[in-house]
């Protein structure tokens, strides 16, 4: 029975600090825009521009001694 004397001043203090974490969150700009990260992902291209410089080098090795000795 002497637990409850600990456990409802705990149960208080966390929900006195998840509510000023909501206000902080809230206060901070944290829930401004929650559509546009939603939709960047179905925005999202991996191809390149049209237009863009394209030197026919596709990146990997240059060369050279493939131990790097």
């Amino acid at each position: 029975m002497s637990i409850i004397f600990v456990l409802i001043p705990l149960g208080l203090v966390l929900l006195a600090l998840a509510v000023w974490a909501f206000f902080w969150a809230a206060g901070s700009g944290q829930f401004d825009d929650l559509d546009s990260p939603a939709w960047r992902i179905l925005l999202d291209d991996d191809r390149r521009p049209p237009g863009g410089t394209d030197d026919g080098d596709e990146g990997g090795d240059k060369g050279g001694d493939p131990g790097g000795r």
